[in-house]
C-alpha cells in the first residue's frame, strides 16, 4: 500500500494555528496546486479526529465520495450527507494492514499527529508539501520529534504566482527509486 501526504505549511513549519485555525491558508483562487490530480490517485483518507472536526466546519466537504477513516476511540460527530466516514483505531501499521486487506491501495494521510505517527512508523512513501509565505510563530507543527533521520529524495519543486512553493519528496524504499513528480 502507498501512503502519501499532501499538506500546506507555513514557512516556519506549522500546518495550523494552536487552536487548529486555518485562516492563514490562501483560498485556491483558480491557481491549480495539484490537489485534484493528487486526489484522483487516492483510494481513501486517514485523518485524526481533530482534523476531521476542523474539516466538518468547511463550507463544503473537500473529500467527495472518497472513504475517510478517522482515527479515534471515541464517538465521531456526524458526517455531512454523501460523505463516507468510518472510525478506526490502532497503531499505524495495523491501520495500513486492515485497509490493505479491504483493497485500499493508496491512502492520503492528513492531520498533524496522524502524519507524525505514520511518518514515525515508516509508512509514508510520498510527501507533497506546499509552503505558504507566512510565518505563524507557533501552532501545530508538520513534523514533531522523529525517531531518527528520515531519508528524503527530492522529486520536484514548483512555485506559483501567489508565492506558494510546492515540493515533493519520496521516503523509505521510494527514496531510492527514480523520481516521478505529480506534475
Amino acid at each position: 500500500m502507498q501512503a502519501s501526504v499532501f499538506v500546506g505549511a507555513s514557512v516556519d513549519g506549522f500546518i495550523a494555528r494552536p487552536d487548529g485555525g486555518l485562516d492563514w491558508l490562501p483560498v485556491g483562487g483558480g491557481e491549480p496546486h495539484g490537489y485534484d490530480a493528487f486526489m484522483a490517485t487516492v483510494d481513501a483518507l486517514v485523518v485524526g479526529r481533530n482534523t476531521y472536526e476542523i474539516v466538518l466546519g468547511f463550507d463544503a466537504w473537500p473529500f467527495g465520495a472518497k472513504p475517510v477513516f478517522v482515527l479515534s476511540t471515541g464517538t465521531l460527530l456526524p458526517a455531512p450527507g454523501g460523505a463516507v466516514v468510518e472510525r478506526l483505531s490502532g497503531a499505524p501499521a495495523e491501520i495500513v494492514s486492515r485497509l490493505a486487506a479491504r483493497g485500499v491501495g493508496h491512502i492520503y494521510v492528513d492531520g498533524g499527529i496522524t502524519i507524525q505517527r505514520f511518518l514515525g512508523a515508516g509508512l509514508i512513501q510520498r510527501l507533497i508539501i506546499t509552503r505558504v509565505p507566512v510565518l505563524l510563530g507557533q501552532g501545530i507543527p508538520l513534523f514533531g520529534a522523529v525517531p531518527g533521520d528520515i531519508k528524503l529524495r527530492h522529486v520536484a519543486t514548483r512555485s506559483f504566482a501567489s508565492g506558494l512553493v510546492q515540493s515533493e519528496y519520496h521516503l523509505g524504499d521510494a527514496a531510492d527509486q527514480t523520481p516521478t513528480a505529480l506534475w
